[in-house]
């Protein structure tokens, strides 16, 4: 690889490195994807609270307050709900009963009299009577109380057993506390009642009346249930009352930035059975209730990062009058971290006085952790759960003498190493004479028999086992339809001569308003906005990707443009659009550059100002990474069009300190000629002043015009101010949650009031000038218009018409008169096309002088057609690909008999089997600022993987880098995308309200708008409120997307997602062994799973135990096409036992639903080393009793089924597309199962050929035998050596 030399150097500089630090959004892969981080040892746990540090005597006093009263929980949601039933406004055509005699992390409680026992399972309720458990010969009979709709768990009694209280989703679908009179099991037991006539009505839409709600709530067991708590984006859980009766205390649940739950420890008053009785409601206000126990903040944190604390007390019960003991997370200081170790601790238990505010740890979090904390009768004896060697125990501690005792290994496996809402173990009792411990454990509710020693002490029986109560179940459940793909006609599409570009880049637009120009996967077009024509401006090499275009001012039919190559990176080019002619800018030395522009000048020489970056991603950080920053030099124009001169010189190039974030979205313009500068960010638009020059530091002025409080972009029109020298803002444009927004240059208050657009605190004047959304704003030169693209629709509106809607925007203060702007709006769609990857191989077969059919002679063809082994495997095969398409399937003996023109691959008896499939797969190259070719896809493609699902990457930027894919600039797999993730937690750029029907189409329209027909699915990633879940699913149905929601934390929130016919649950459940109740649940609901033991966050990561079993940063392979920083960060693994990695026991899981009809899908999590993990993520999922071939199925046709796409692709069939892979005669695929110790190496990876869709490669070399023989792709310089 040659790098030119001639280059001349830039000008040496003395400046501070400019911020280097990049936005959340593009730090992060996804946020289903977090890093690895560093395990910490956190002081909040070790030391007081550290507003106790200093006390004066008088504890009435204290010199430092609770951070958390100083704290105002007032920004998030941005906008309030509106009203949805979940029971009602959503509907659940399909019944699903079955019996059970186990269950999955049955939460309890033992009725303090009776000893009743009350649990949850999948959602409902249910209750054992005690009076039958010693007398039962056989199973007793659970019987239900609380079924229905909405998710109903955490059942707990009153400490007279008078009152029940649960956490249920019922209403708005955000988790409540509830409230109901107890009555005892046989009264409160539901059932069989016919509920057909009121359940049709529904289907079919009629409203739900008065009479009809008061049947369900019956029938359901909650008429009279109350709510305790009023929370609509908080959630709570695991209600415990105190001692009187008369008030509870609760995990209260707040998300930050992440959408990982911290808890807080509140208070709420709960009514009397009187009250209950008499149906006396009082008025809840949303949010109301005490914190009693706080988040601790780091040392050097003050009550402005409160809301970013991501770790607090959990699990929190009553002691006596005033103390309060919890259990928390002691590892994590303020961020929580992934696959920690269990072994070593990682939850301890403490006890606060409320009274005193002092805080004790009661249990350490050494060896095993402590969590789960429950307490005797007497108030005594803590029970809790840690973890011992290979085993899980029961544990008591006598809190008078101190004694520890571990009376029970039997327990399953607890869940400390994940955020848990759903508790690290489920709630367990003691018995209502504290002779037992009632708890779960392996599928079974156990008593575990206890006695007291001589000390007074409570330890394990020694006359009696504990023994498992055994019961059966009746589970009765509605579900909704499963949301399918199928209407996208993948053949279609890629065989066609042309597909549509239909995601734009970098807007900007001329003087008046009646051209704009951007860049669309790689090629700058110009759109005529009255002619509404279309085309690409002259360049000087065709073959290049080209990016941040501009106009130049006073010459607009002059486009100033970036050409990018992979040697030499950067070169502008000045392209006139009249005369058809391109010209290339010398003198700039080698580099990453992007957004040139050029200043209003009146003559021909110019001033031209652009940004240096330094590595990236894509390009690497091994050449030209050096001095980055803002630049300014000059250039002379053409003088016409006849002139015979190619290239202009670039002259007297000098750095220019700056504020501007390099990482960050730009948009420059020149004002007063050269004088200054103006520059739009994603959250600050300012100016600096050139002719003013450099102070003695070499600063130059700087004023801020307007600032964005959460904004994705910002967009000035200006206007002098009254000294006539400075600017002020005239109007400002700015995307605030995906939506287009307008406001009057006053409400930024001369750049000292953030513009945002939450409902009550929105900018003064604020009017919402977008329908569905849109981004890449732009205004008109002369300040009059405003633009932006939503997909290939180019939106504008006159800012000076908006008035005529200033009544409307006056009386709508939550979506800012949107139904009277957008009759304002102009708006147009813009076409453009290129060749489709198909075409494009045909027409290198064509120009090569070859057949245009391809033929894999003497194949063991392995078609996933039939689903049976026996049939799928065609021995002595011929595959004859004609058009990117498989045209016939014939045997050996059938093609000699009459052999036809074609190129042809004789397999030698090698096995072909369909092209992977990566359900699941992230990776970070999409938003790379330059149009570099991607070491990431071309790696996915060297491994097999020939289409590839993102669960999260900016909307705009996953489909331009698709279509730059079709379009030949970087070679790889297929790509489909969820876009940007529909966010629950508060992060601004990504959370979205969701909070009625129009925000949920929008959501989805931004999607389907840039995709189109790649847009097939979008994700559902911890939206807290089922309400907005349920209206995101509905929207989909009318678009034909399907839903990958974000699962693997909350083990509740996953099962709704099933039971609403959500269509994968990504990553495994929390909970890594599953039981009869929640694996015939998933298995027969249609729901797939993409388990993605890679990311097991049940335990320690697969990733690691690829590491540590394989020497990835010697492979070979990988080596040829990955970063080597990449793999060398590798090099070192922690050894872990087996029984850490729960990720092998989510596997049997996978494979006993996959046995009871569960589609099941490979999905490596874009996790390193790429292409290796995917294999080894096959392995995994082998591991917990898959055969080879049902492996092979998941990785394939399985994974085509779950996205929709089984009519074109996931098998070998005549009519497909023709992805393909061979393997080498010597390798099995079917290679004998073993019970030797498990290796993520399996036969899988040893690949001959890859084809895609009328394209082969060599997968070792990823050179290209057909339609054309070329050598692979050039690549930047990755790596040093």
């Amino acid at each position: 690889m040659v790098v030119k030399s001639e280059y001349p150097p830039l000008p040496v500089v003395n400046h501070a490195e400019p911020n280097k630090r990049r936005p959340r959004r593009a730090v992060l892969k996804s946020l289903g994807l977090l890093s690895l981080l560093s395990l910490s040892l956190t002081l909040s746990g070790i030391l007081p609270l550290p507003w106790s540090f200093l006390r004066i005597q008088d504890t009435s006093k204290r010199l430092y307050n609770d951070p958390a009263s100083e704290w105002h929980d007032d920004t998030w949601p941005i906008r309030n709900q509106t009203p949805w039933d979940i029971s009602t406004d959503f509907q659940y055509p399909r019944k699903l009963e079955y019996d059970v005699t186990e269950g999955t992390w049955l939460r309890l409680d033992v009725h303090p009299r009776t000893g009743d026992i009350v649990f949850d399972m999948i959602g409902d309720i249910y209750c054992i009577p005690a009076s039958e458990i010693d007398v039962a010969t056989d199973r007793v009979q659970a019987r239900a109380i609380l079924r229905g709709v909405p998710y109903d768990s955490d059942p707990h009694f009153s400490p007279e057993g008078d009152r029940l209280v649960f956490r249920s989703d019922a209403e708005l679908g955000v988790e409540n506390v509830w409230i109901t009179e107890w009555k005892g099991c046989s009264e409160m037991g539901l059932n069989g009642q016919d509920k057909g006539s009121d359940e049709e009505m529904l289907l079919r839409g009629v409203k739900e009346t008065p009479e009809r709600k008061t049947r369900r709530l019956q029938q359901e067991g909650r008429l009279g249930a109350q709510r305790v708590t009023n929370e609509t984006f908080r959630w709570v859980s695991d209600a415990r009352f105190h001692a009187s009766g008369s008030k509870l205390i609760a995990t209260k649940w707040y998300t930050s930035g992440r959408s990982l739950g911290a808890g807080e420890g509140w208070e709420y008053s709960v009514p009397s059975v009187k009250d209950l009785q008499q149906g006396k409601r009082p008025l809840i206000e949303v949010g109301a209730g005490s914190r009693v126990v706080s988040r601790t903040l780091p040392l050097g944190w003050t009550s402005e990062d409160y809301g970013d604390q991501q770790i607090g007390p959990e699990q929190l019960i009553w002691k006596g009058e005033d103390i309060v003991i919890y259990s928390k997370n002691v590892i994590d200081q303020n961020t929580f971290t992934y696959s920690k170790d269990v072994h070593s601790g990682i939850y301890a238990i403490f006890q606060t006085n409320l009274t005193s505010q002092s805080t004790t740890r009661i249990v350490d979090s050494s060896p095993g952790g402590a969590s789960r904390p429950e307490l005797s009768r007497d108030g005594r004896t803590l029970a809790f759960v840690r973890r011992v060697r290979d085993k899980q125990a029961l544990v008591l501690k006598d809190l008078t003498t101190g004694t520890i005792h571990n009376v029970w290994y039997g327990l399953t496996y607890d869940l400390t190493t994940v955020s848990a809402p759903m508790g690290t173990y489920p709630s367990f009792a003691f018995t209502p004479s504290d002779d037992g411990v009632i708890i779960w454990a392996a599928g079974q509710i156990y008593k575990v028999p206890l006695s007291t020693n001589h000390l007074g002490e409570k330890v394990a029986s020694t006359t009696a086992a504990p023994y498992p109560i055994r019961f059966t179940a009746h589970i009765e459940k509605r579900l909704a339809e499963t949301l399918r793909g199928g209407a996208t006609d993948l053949v279609k599409l890629e065989t066609q001569h042309e597909e549509r570009v239909r995601s734009f880049k970098n807007l900007r637009v001329d003087e008046k308003g009646e051209r704009v120009v951007f860049e669309a996967a790689g090629v700058t077009y110009i759109h005529d906005v009255y002619e509404r024509d279309t085309f690409s401006v002259p360049v000087v090499d065709p073959s290049s990707p080209y990016y941040s275009p501009s106009f130049v001012h006073g010459h607009e039919e002059l486009v100033l443009h970036a050409r990018w190559s992979d040697t030499n990176f950067t070169t502008f080019e000045l392209a006139n659009v009249t005369a058809n002619r391109a010209y290339e800018l010398s003198g700039l030395p080698l580099g990453r550059y992007f957004s040139p522009i050029l200043c209003g000048c009146e003559s021909r020489n110019r001033q031209i100002a652009f940004v240096k970056s330094g590595g990236d991603y894509l390009t690497g950080d091994i050449v030209a990474t050096a001095n980055p920053g803002l630049y300014i030099g000059s250039i002379t124009l053409p003088a016409d069009s006849s002139s015979s001169t190619k290239t202009i010189e670039i002259r007297n190039i000098k750095f220019v300190q700056s504020e501007i974030q390099g990482w960050d979205r730009l948009d420059m313009r020149f004002l007063e000629g050269n004088k200054k500068l103006l520059v739009q960010q994603s959250q600050r638009a300012f100016i600096i002043d050139l002719s003013a020059g450099p102070d003695k530091d070499g600063r130059y002025p700087h004023q801020t015009i307007a600032e964005g409080l959460m904004s994705s972009e910002l967009s000035v029109s200006l206007k002098k101010g009254k000294d006539g020298v400075s600017y002020t803002a005239e109007q400002v444009g700015f995307v605030d949650l995906f939506q287009v927004y307008l406001a009057p240059g006053g409400a930024v208050d001369g750049g000292r009031k953030p513009v945002w657009s939450k409902p009550g605190n929105a900018s003064k004047g604020l009017a919402r000038v977008s329908v569905d959304g849109g981004h890449d704003l732009a205004w008109s030169g002369d300040g009059k218009k405003l633009f932006w693209f939503l997909g290939p629709y180019l939106h504008s509106i006159e800012t000076f018409k908006v008035s005529r809607c200033a009544a409307a925007i006056n009386m709508d203060r939550r979506n800012f008169g949107i139904a009277c702007v957008k009759n304002l709006l102009y708006y147009q769609e813009v076409v453009v096309k290129q060749p489709t990857h198909t075409a494009r191989a045909q027409k290198g077969s064509s120009g090569s002088g070859r057949p245009d059919n391809l033929v894999i002679f003497n194949a063991t063809l392995v078609t996933m057609a039939t689903g049976k082994l026996e049939t799928d495997i065609l021995k002595e095969s011929v595959l004859n690909i004609r058009g990117g398409v498989i045209h016939s399937i014939e045997s050996v003996a059938d093609f000699e008999a009459k052999r036809t023109m074609g190129v042809v691959i004789d397999a030698g008896g090698g096995y072909v089997i369909p092209g992977f499939v990566d359900v699941h797969a992230h990776w970070n190259g999409f938003d790379n600022r330059y149009p570099a070719k991607s070491f990431e896809l071309e790696t996915f493609l060297a491994y097999g993987v020939t289409t590839l699902h993102n669960p999260s990457a900016d909307t705009v930027d996953a489909f331009v880098e698709r279509s730059r894919v079709e379009a030949g600039f970087t070679v790889g797999p297929r790509i489909f995308s969820v876009g940007t993730i529909i966010y629950g937690a508060g992060e601004a750029g990504y959370y979205q309200d969701v909070t009625d029907m129009d925000e949920a189409k929008s959501a989805l329209v931004r999607i389907k708008a840039e995709g189109g027909g790649y847009a097939i699915s979008y994700k559902n990633y911890n939206i807290p409120s089922r309400a907005s879940r349920q209206r995101l699913l509905l929207a989909a149905k009318n678009l034909s997307m399907l839903c990958v929601p974000e699962g693997g934390m909350n083990y509740d929130w996953d099962l709704t997602y099933i039971i609403d016919g959500m269509t994968t649950v990504e990553h495994a459940l929390p909970v890594p062994t599953l039981y009869e109740d929640v694996l015939t649940l998933f298995a027969l609901s249609g729901t797939g799973s993409t388990p993605t033991h890679v990311v097991n966050y049940g335990g320690a990561w697969g990733e690691q135990f690829v590491w540590a079993h394989e020497d990835v940063p010697n492979d070979p392979k990988l080596r040829k096409f990955m970063r080597h920083d990449i793999l060398e960060e590798l090099s070192e693994s922690m050894a872990r036992p087996k029984n850490s990695y729960a990720l092998f026991n989510t596997s049997a899981s996978v494979a006993k639903m996959v046995h009871k009809g569960l589609l099941a899908n490979i999905g490596a999590h874009g996790e390193q080393p790429l292409g290796v993990n995917y294999h080894a993520e096959m392995e995994f999922t082998r591991a917990g009793g898959l055969t080879r071939y049902e492996t092979l199925r998941a990785a394939t046709i399985d994974g085509a089924k779950t996205l929709g796409l089984h009519r074109s692709i996931g098998s070998l069939e005549p009519g497909k597309l023709a992805d393909f892979l061979v393997y080498p005669p010597h390798v099995d695929l079917f290679e004998s199962e073993t019970e030797d110790d498990f290796s993520t190496v399996g036969p899988t990876r040893d690949i001959l050929f890859v084809g895609r869709a009328g394209r082969v490669w060599k997968a070792e070399t990823m050179e290209e035998i057909w339609p054309e023989s070329r050598p692979r792709q050039t690549m930047p310089i990755l790596n040093a050596d």
